[in-house]
């Protein structure tokens, strides 16, 4: 990590804005932590609960001498403020999504290309241990060759109706983690998709014409098939693995005590420990971690873990199984590719 203290500023603060700045607030080399948000009085209310500083506009945030700029903002506004912070010479970590389409996110690309100024994406799970062991078992071929790759993204219960409305859709909003990581661990890229979708729970899923469970079945360019499972409605607790299986040996992630796995064969012990709420409780040391490597980014002692290029990958695969479920066919994901 660096040994300069710096001055970070973030935009937002909702649920995991104001997660972030009392992470970055606790990071041995964060000397300054400035919030601010469209709501002035929740940024005001979280730096005062925090102990962290109060920007009063997004002016006021830009006017401050930042080493670097967190924003976690509503998705509509990420490119400007990538590119105004870009321009102004103040390194960026952005939360996913760079932009809310495609041609959005290329755009943001464009306008970085000849920039010198890094932009990190938040993918956490490329900071969790699991995935990192997981990664390093794979790569060292010590599970020989894969065969099948299994993820899951199992959310407890529904957002609410209006995030549902502006998040993209289950792929865009919940799977793409699952599509980074899978290219991630392995090293490969997705190249077909599979996509169902399905509804039995709320209305609003259908009204914003997304679903509430997914199943998508994924070709790798090596051959390797993966599966990706995705719910808003599992009931049991956060349930969020990889399973890599390989001719030599296996390797699961989120495979512990607090897996809301229930089995009943009749000589097993159940767990004592209660599952994760959710995401943020279950990656708290992910996102820490990720904070960290952006702090090394911007003082130039990292090269960038995750540019906007990086993670339009995975946003690709996202938009072909938006495409097959919509249509109801296999998808390359060349065919949305632009």
């Amino acid at each position: 990590m660096s040994s300069r203290a710096v001055t970070l500023g973030l935009a937002g603060t909702g649920r995991i804005g104001t997660s972030h700045a009392e992470t970055l607030k606790k990071l041995p080399n964060v000397a300054t932590v400035l919030v601010a948000d469209a709501d002035a009085d929740r940024a005001r209310t979280t730096a005062a609960v925090l102990g962290v500083e109060f920007a009063a506009d997004l002016d006021a945030l830009f006017a401050a001498d930042l080493d670097g700029l967190i924003i976690a903002t509503a998705t509509d506004s990420h490119p400007d403020l990538i590119i105004r912070a870009v321009d102004a010479g103040i390194p960026v970590f952005c939360e996913k999504p760079v932009a809310a389409d495609i041609t959005g996110t290329l755009a943001v690309i464009d306008h970085l290309r000849e920039c010198p100024v890094p932009v990190q994406i938040g993918f956490q799970r490329r900071f969790d241990a699991g995935y990192r062991a997981a990664r390093e078992a794979i790569r060292s071929g010590r599970l020989g060759w894969l065969h099948t790759l299994r993820a899951t993204t199992l959310d407890p219960a529904p957002p609410p109706a209006e995030y549902v409305a502006r998040s993209g859709g289950i792929f865009r909003d919940c799977g793409v983690h699952d599509f980074d990581i899978i290219r991630w661990v392995t090293g490969r890229e997705i190249i077909e998709v599979y996509a169902l979708g399905g509804n039995r729970g709320a209305a609003f899923f259908a009204e914003a014409h997304d679903v509430d469970t997914a199943a998508v079945v994924l070709r790798l360019d090596d051959g390797t098939l993966a599966t990706v499972s995705l719910t808003r409605y599992n009931g049991a607790g956060y349930d969020v693995r990889l399973e890599a299986l390989g001719s030599s040996g296996n390797a699961i992630v989120g495979l512990d005590d607090r897996s809301p796995l229930t089995s009943v064969e009749p000589d097993h012990s159940p767990s004592t420990y209660p599952p994760y709420a959710g995401f943020m409780e279950r990656f708290r040391p992910a996102y820490a971690e990720e904070l960290a490597a952006f702090i090394d980014v911007a003082t130039g002692r990292l090269n960038n873990p995750c540019p906007p290029a990086e993670a339009l990958e995975a946003v690709y695969v996202a938009e072909a199984c938006e495409l097959s479920r919509r249509a109801g066919r296999i998808v390359h994901v060349a065919e949305v590719r632009r």
